[in-house]
């Protein structure tokens, strides 16, 4: 009985573990309330439209005083040719086009793609049909078209040495681009200020016939890390209230993100993140704040490698958050989701003050288990910056410690065991005593209270050999959630491991993880079964945890490995003691009567 208890633990646990990213780490899918608004209502023209401070005229008109107070004349503001501007700094390399005064790449410099270059941050596919970053979102196509078509006048304040045309070097104090263009009709500004963080400060204001209209700054189409098509279901809309912290994802098949549905605030922060980066937007003024979901379909190849070949659907998700028809002014963050960067990020910009607001540390999502999975990535962290400079390795001294300290869980399994087993002939007994009544009997009752009164009396937690390992399995989850989510691991190698928080390409980790399990099965006394059905577990678990960690974290799996081969020598020490010689004797005992 008790064996077929930890059987169905097993299976439970480690089916729980492949179901995890679906059911158990599920994200809060709650939603804000949609504002219902299908065209662009435009205000009364109290405010007439006037050229941004600094604005350069390529193209003018004569103009003369204005005939009426309703529509004066706006100059013209136009661009005669498309042209780029790339703002730098240690972090990133950003480029930006005057058609649309807009980011045509946005490179992480500390980051690396599968190929070892520098990290494009923009996903030049999607962005090419729904929109690159800091373009503008509205309701209007036609003018969400125009706005991000047309060729803005660029100006700029360039610092630093060695700077060049073209080119905005962020040396010791702020860089700003400014991009303005006017029809006549429609006016624009957008400003970008840059420093020496992944936060970017952008000012926007968009005028028709005199009076502001709604154009959200949007980061509308994924990232450039989604290269293959299981990355694309780590991708979420996060945004903080203030009060609570909301993650929407795709699982419900639209009914959490719809593209084009505008929540209103208040919004702390707010934005679209994938399973290592995020562009959040954190708005000056968060009552007033609001957010549009953006959803788009693309076809993407099957196999990365054969661009040409078949393609498969596939959703990006992006956000875009301003104000209703007024200008914008907010920050953006762009960078990756590393749990130093993001605590250093608030709502207000006061780091550090009472009153600083939420931080962005909530978009890495540690599930369930979060209250043991942030804890153990700090002291994972902690042990890879102050001693242990690989995580590989500093990921097998923390499973060492961590088994080292669960050792009495299981000293307490292996006593329960062996009163279980000394119990069981009794427990026998019992059940022949009552096997001829149904299982619906009243009868059937008398039959636990004496089992009851039998554990009872020897002092026997029938659970006592099944709780430690439930009480191990939060950790293997937390383990789970962490690895796939701590950026730190993104392709941090360990000997023949290139990536801690992927698959091994070699599958060497789901082949130990099979052996160290058989091995520790076999030395693990299992004196409550028989022979044959001691044989079939020994093989059939291994093989089915084999299965279910062929495509889990190596970081994940060298966690298991690592604890698999601890277990081996705390067994091997504790089979030499009286306890386990005891166990070991019943189980060559009852053998011995079933070959009779």
């Amino acid at each position: 009985m008790d064996s077929s208890r930890l059987i169905l633990v097993f299976v439970i646990s480690f089916v729980l573990l492949i179901l995890s990213q679906k059911f158990l780490f599920k994200p809060d899918n709650t939603q804000a309330p949609a504002k219902p608004e299908a065209q662009q209502t435009q205000p009364a023209a109290t405010t007439p439209a006037t050229p941004a401070p600094g604005a350069q005229v390529a193209t003018a008109t004569a103009g003369g005083p204005a005939k009426t107070a309703q529509a004066p004349a706006v100059p013209l503001t136009q661009a005669t040719a498309e042209s780029e501007t790339v703002v730098e700094n240690d972090l990133y390399k950003i480029t930006f086009s005057n058609k649309g005064g807009l980011v045509k790449s946005w490179i992480l410099k500390k980051y690396k793609d599968e190929n070892g270059k520098p990290l494009e941050l923009v996903h030049q596919q999607a962005a090419s049909e729904w929109g690159y970053p800091l373009s503008l979102w509205t309701w209007d196509q036609g003018l969400r078209d125009k706005l991000n078509s047309a060729l803005y006048v660029t100006s700029e304040s360039q610092t630093g040495a060695g700077s060049q045309p073209g080119v905005i070097q962020v040396a010791k104090s702020p860089a700003t681009i400014n991009f303005d263009y006017s029809d006549g009709n429609v006016t624009v500004h957008k400003s970008f200020t840059f420093d020496h963080s992944y936060v970017v400060k952008v000012e926007t204001s968009v005028t028709q016939n005199g009076g502001y209209v709604t154009a959200l700054p949007a980061w509308p189409a994924g990232f450039g890390d989604l290269t293959v098509p299981a990355t694309y279901a780590g991708q979420r809309i996060d945004y903080s209230t203030g009060d609570s912290l909301k993650r929407l994802s795709t699982d419900k098949k639209g009914k959490d993100i719809s593209g084009g549905r505008v929540m209103p605030g208040p919004f702390e922060w707010g934005g679209a993140v994938d399973q290592y980066f995020g562009a959040i937007f954190l708005p000056d003024q968060p009552k007033q704040a609001v957010l549009a979901q953006l959803r788009n379909a693309i076809k993407i190849p099957k196999d990365p490698k054969k661009p040409d070949g078949d393609k498969m659907d596939e959703t990006v998700l992006g956000a875009a958050v301003g104000y209703l028809n007024a200008p914008v002014s907010e920050r953006l963050f762009v960078g990756p989701k590393a749990m130093d960067v993001l605590g250093a990020i608030h709502a207000n910009g006061l780091s550090g003050q009472a009153n600083a607001g939420s931080d962005l540390k909530g978009t890495v999502d540690f599930g369930i288990f979060a209250f043991i999975g942030r804890p153990l990535f700090a002291w994972l962290k902690w042990t890879q910056q102050h001693w242990i400079s690989n995580w590989g390795w500093a990921i097998i001294f923390i499973t060492v410690v961590i088994n080292l300290a669960l050792l009495p869980l299981r000293i307490t399994s292996m006593k329960s065991a062996l009163k279980m087993q000394k119990l069981a002939p009794q427990m026998k007994a019992i059940q022949e005593k009552y096997k001829k009544f149904k299982l619906n009997d009243p009868r059937r009752q008398e039959q636990n209270a004496e089992i009851g009164a039998l554990y009872k009396q020897h002092g026997v937690n029938p659970a006592g050999g099944c709780l430690p390992l439930l009480i191990q399995m939060p950790f293997l989850f937390a383990f789970y959630t962490m690895l796939s989510s701590a950026i730190e691991l993104r392709q941090a190698s360990w000997l023949w491991l290139n990536d801690l928080a992927g698959p091994d390409r070699y599958f060497l980790i789901p082949i130990l993880i099979v052996i160290s399990m058989m091995m520790l099965q076999r030395m693990t006394p299992q004196a409550g079964i028989s022979a044959e059905q001691q044989r079939m577990m020994n093989l059939m678990m291994p093989l089915m945890i084999g299965f279910m960690s062929w495509s889990v974290a190596s970081g994940l799996g060298l966690y298991w490995v690592t604890s698999q081969l601890v277990g081996i020598a705390q067994q091997s020490v504790m089979n030499r003691t009286e306890l386990g010689k005891e166990i070991r004797a019943i189980a060559l005992k009852r053998a011995a009567k079933q070959k009779k």
